[in-house]
């Protein structure tokens, strides 16, 4: 697929008004919740309608991109390499978070004092409610349920990892193929022009959802929710902010560009995951604008798909901060070899974490059950405050992978720095540039 149609996107006006769009859609919406909060309450369905409206894309959308991008490698070994690497870098840095998110939550004590008493029974009732209808999220049935059962079912259940596989697979099947496997390239290759079409259309509903959204979050939960968890929530918030300056800064500095620079240049994106709570609302747009930023269409199509179930970096963090406020908050006093092997499962079930909103509280979830050592019931503490925390979450995530996509395309040698460069700097790429 060529990305003609991304820098028509991305031209620096377009970016501009989007940008002022979504960012008024999200005051609105705050001033909304804050001032008549039933008003707010009963907004939700737009900001749920335009996630909706984005999911069902993503399926399509990976696929296409996915598939072609391995075709058009033609390699399938450049592919493996590409995709080993990959996972290395996951698993570095999303280490890397779940330590500093554990060595910020000792530093700051948030739990400390509270002194909670959990019961049993309602603590049951509120989690049940909380984690109806999300299923199992831990590793091991991530990993069987990466095979779906049929072909069709792994477009309809909504789950990125079963449409990987099998993007995967025809794309290995097009580009060993060679001459013959071309007609069915082409035609993947122009669905995959429809679909980003679409995606254009929904994407100019942005503002409304993220109205909806944050009138929702503030109307429903309202200010005063905070409370005694303030300091978990500026605690986790500004832990998120190091990682990302400090930490994928430094990965931005060894490629050689600027991450205030590539914050900028994201800015659409971040709102619109800030006014959705939701990473995988910019999934395909994200693919999008690292190809115009530089990095190859084989590595942003491969890395980022594949880094929005391996690669949440924002959600490490948070898993690892909730489960010690927690333990802190009940009086529980955890043992080193408690802690790190606390630390150990969720090295594997922080990979099984949705990109979505709420996810990693499911998953927190999880892992508590199945470590035992910090009462699950112990969650409806965060229950007031997960939804506020979920927005740096999701922020954290989107901004790690597109990092992670340039760190892959430099490490293989499939980034156009000097492009970069000027792109980040304010310049949009010409047609060939862009092509």
């Amino acid at each position: 697929m060529t990305a003609v149609d991304v820098s028509e996107n991305t031209q620096a006006p377009k970016r501009d008004r989007l940008y002022f769009y979504v960012l008024g859609g999200i005051i609105l919406g705050a001033l909304l919740g804050y001032l008549k909060p039933e008003w707010g309450e009963a907004m939700k369905p737009l900001g749920d309608v335009f996630i909706k409206a984005i999911k069902m894309l993503i399926a399509p959308i990976i696929f296409s991109a996915v598939a072609t991008g391995i075709a058009h490698a033609g390699d399938l070994r450049k592919v493996g390499r590409v995709g080993l690497k990959a996972l290395i870098y996951f698993e570095v840095m999303t280490t890397f978070a779940l330590f500093i998110g554990w060595a910020v939550v000792h530093l700051l004590q948030p739990g400390a004092g509270i002194h909670a008493h959990i019961d049993a029974e309602s603590a049951s009732a509120l989690l049940a409610a909380q984690t109806h209808g999300q299923g199992a999220v831990g590793f091991v049935a991530h990993l069987t349920g990466i095979v779906p059962e049929s072909f069709l079912g792994a477009f309809a259940n909504g789950e990125v990892l079963p449409v990987l596989f099998l993007s995967c697979l025809f794309g290995a099947a097009i580009a060993s193929m060679g001459e013959k496997g071309k007609p069915a390239l082409h035609m993947i290759d122009e669905l995959g022009h429809v679909f980003f079409k679409v995606l254009g259309i929904v994407m100019r509903a942005a503002p409304v959802g993220a109205f909806g959204a944050m009138a929702y979050t503030v109307g429903h939960f309202g200010i005063d929710t905070l409370g005694n968890l303030l300091k978990l929530m500026l605690g986790f918030y500004a832990t998120t902010l190091l990682f990302v300056f400090v930490v994928l800064g430094a990965v931005c500095h060894v490629v050689g560009i600027s991450i205030f620079s590539l914050l900028r240049y994201l800015k659409d994106e971040l709102l619109i995951v800030l006014g959705t709570s939701s990473s995988e609302s910019v999934l395909p747009r994200l693919m999008d604008k690292m190809e115009v930023l530089g990095c190859s269409r084989e590595v942003a199509r491969l890395v980022i798909p594949t880094g929005y179930s391996f690669n949440l970096d924002g959600t490490s963090i948070y898993l690892t901060m909730a489960a010690i406020f927690v333990a802190q908050a009940l009086d529980i006093e955890l043992t080193w070899g408690q802690e790190f092997a606390l630390l150990g499962v969720l090295l594997l079930t922080s990979k099984g974490a949705a990109a979505v909103s709420g996810g990693g509280f499911v998953t927190l979830s999880a892992t508590l059950q199945s470590t035992r050592t910090i009462p699950v019931g112990g969650l409806t503490l965060l229950l007031g405050v997960d939804r506020f925390m979920s927005e740096a979450r999701a922020l954290t995530n989107m901004v790690g992978n597109a990092v992670a996509t340039i760190a892959i395309a430099h490490w293989e040698g499939q980034l156009d720095l000097e492009k970069a460069r000027r792109t980040l700097g304010g310049e949009a790429p010409s047609g060939e540039e862009a092509k």
